[in-house]
Formats: structure tokens, C-alpha cells, sequence
């Protein structure tokens, strides 16, 4: 496998945290999240600001995460104690997380090159590896992690919250509770997509997760229809779907690349493939209704 495309793969897996958070968001509480651009880029300057304030990584991990979580907890406040529509509430966080990254950051644009980052590490002579295997045992550690918490009564709350919240309200559970706290989860794993690929790419910019939710979920639209394909049903073969997800959208994109297509079209070849993900299965049922 050339470089190119092993870049295209760690890209992916750098990326499945942010298409798990959008599959929590999406498929667990049906709730188009687009605070998702905010959080991803929150993720990645607060890496830059503590990288270059010379912080260990395993004090900047938890405040990454944590700031994309209260970044989803607004969201989820303005969601449920507001009334506001769950899109209309992610898009003013969204809109309000751009102004606070750029005066957090101070410019558009900080580099990371030199730092000592998640992926310094030297077990293999090609760095390519070295850091593609950083990148496997995080995702790894994250969907065992992940499918612990959607297995306990809080997942399982959760689940049951957005596939019937007049049961659950029924049953005594506090389903705005559970959706601000689903919501801090997702944004998060969406923080934590920023912190890797910040590191990964050696920079950071304010504008770096504009149109990203395009690409967590064409992720998940691809699990979706792997998961109906496949009749799966085991939430573990979920989550790893989701990751399948994420590397086959990342492969298309490199494929598209090494086509010879300009990079300039890279955002519009990227709605096109979404589109045709969500309109493929549609069509396809319309016309056996037909028949």
C-alpha cells in the first residue's frame, strides 16, 4: 500500500472519533448535531494552545474532550431548556464556537511542527507506521470504551431516549437530561477527532472544520447501509462500522485525488458522494415499490 493511501487510512481512523460522536447524535437521539464544526476545531486550538504551552499530552487529552463536551452541552441546554430546535441550537453554537476558537487561537493559523505530539513515537523506522499505529490502538481503546458506556443503563437510557422519549418519560427517566449529557459525549469524541488530526497534520486552523460534518456524516450514512446490508444488530459491529465508514469515505476521497480531480473540487466531490449515499437506498426502494 503506497503512502498515499496509508495517510488516507490514518486520516480516517484520526477522524472515527468525530463520525462515532455524529452516530451518537444522529442514529442514538435523532438529532441533526451541527455544533460538530465548532467542536472539532475547539478540539484541535485548544491542542495547538497547550502543545505550544508546552503541556504533557495526558493533561491536554481531557481538556480536549472537555471542552467539546461543554461545547455539546450548550447545544443540549439550548435544545431542551430553550424549546430551540436541536439544528438551530447546534448552528448557533457553531456559529458562536468560530469567534471564540480564532480569539483562543489569536490568529487563523499555528503550526505544530517540531512539538513533541500523540504521535512521536519511534517503533518503526517509516513514521507513516509509527503513526497509523498510534492511531489503531486509540480507536480501538475508544469503541471498547464506547460500547461499555452504550451497554450500561446510562447507554441504554440513552438508546431508549431517542428511539421513544414518551416511554422513557414514562418510565421516570429525565430525557433532557440524558440528551444534554448524549450531546456532551458526542462533541467530545468530536473534540477528540480535532486533537488527533491537529497533531497529525502539524497545524491548526480556525477554519479546519468547516463542511467536517459533511464528512462524519457520509460516515455514518455508509455504516447505515453496511448495517442494513449486513442485518447487523450487535452494538459493537455498530461501532465498527461507523470506523468502516470513516475509512471507506477517506478512500474515496484519496481515490478521487489520485484520479487527477482538482483539489479545489475535494468539498464538492465530498457532497456529491454523500448525496448519492442518502439517494442510492432511496431510489432503490421507490423503484421496488413500483414493481
Amino acid at each position: 500500500m503506497s503512502a498515499f493511501y496509508l495517510s488516507a487510512l490514518q486520516l480516517a481512523l484520526c477522524l472515527g472519533p468525530m463520525a462515532l460522536g455524529i452516530y451518537i447524535s444522529m442514529k442514538v437521539f435523532n438529532i441533526p448535531d451541527i455544533t460538530t464544526d465548532g467542536s472539532y476545531t475547539l478540539g484541535a486550538v485548544v491542542t495547538a494552545i497547550l502543545l505550544t504551552g508546552h503541556w504533557p499530552l495526558y493533561a491536554i487529552l481531557p481538556v480536549c474532550i472537555l471542552s467539546g463536551a461543554l461545547a455539546g452541552i450548550c447545544t443540549g441546554l439550548i435544545h431542551t431548556k430553550l424549546k430551540i430546535d436541536a439544528l438551530l441550537a447546534g448552528i448557533l453554537v457553531m456559529t458562536g464556537l468560530y469567534s471564540i476558537n480564532l480569539i483562543l487561537l489569536g490568529r487563523s493559523n499555528v503550526p505544530l511542527i517540531n512539538l513533541p505530539g500523540i504521535f512521536s513515537i519511534s517503533i518503526f523506522s517509516n513514521d507513516t507506521y509509527n503513526q497509523l499505529l498510534v492511531a489503531v490502538i486509540i480507536v480501538l481503546i475508544l469503541s471498547v470504551l464506547l460500547r461499555y458506556v452504550l451497554k450500561t443503563d446510562f447507554g441504554i437510557a440513552m438508546r431508549a431516549t431517542g428511539n421513544n422519549p414518551v416511554m422513557t418519560q414514562s418510565l421516570g427517566i429525565n430525557n433532557d437530561r440524558i440528551k444534554i449529557l448524549g450531546l456532551a459525549l458526542a462533541n467530545g469524541l468530536t473534540a477528540l477527532s480535532g486533537f488527533l488530526v491537529a497533531q497529525y497534520q502539524n497545524f491548526t486552523d480556525v477554519n479546519m472544520g468547516i463542511g467536517i460534518v459533511i464528512t462524519g456524516l457520509g460516515s455514518v450514512l455508509i455504516a447505515d447501509a453496511l448495517r442494513e446490508w449486513l442485518q447487523v444488530r450487535h452494538i459493537g459491529l455498530q461501532i465498527a462500522l461507523v470506523l468502516a465508514g470513516s475509512i471507506i469515505f477517506q478512500a474515496v476521497l484519496a481515490c478521487t485525488l489520485a484520479l487527477g480531480i482538482d483539489p479545489n473540487l475535494l468539498k464538492f466531490v465530498t457532497a456529491v458522494f454523500v448525496l448519492l449515499i442518502v439517494a442510492i437506498p432511496r431510489i432503490s426502494r421507490a423503484l421496488q415499490k413500483k414493481e
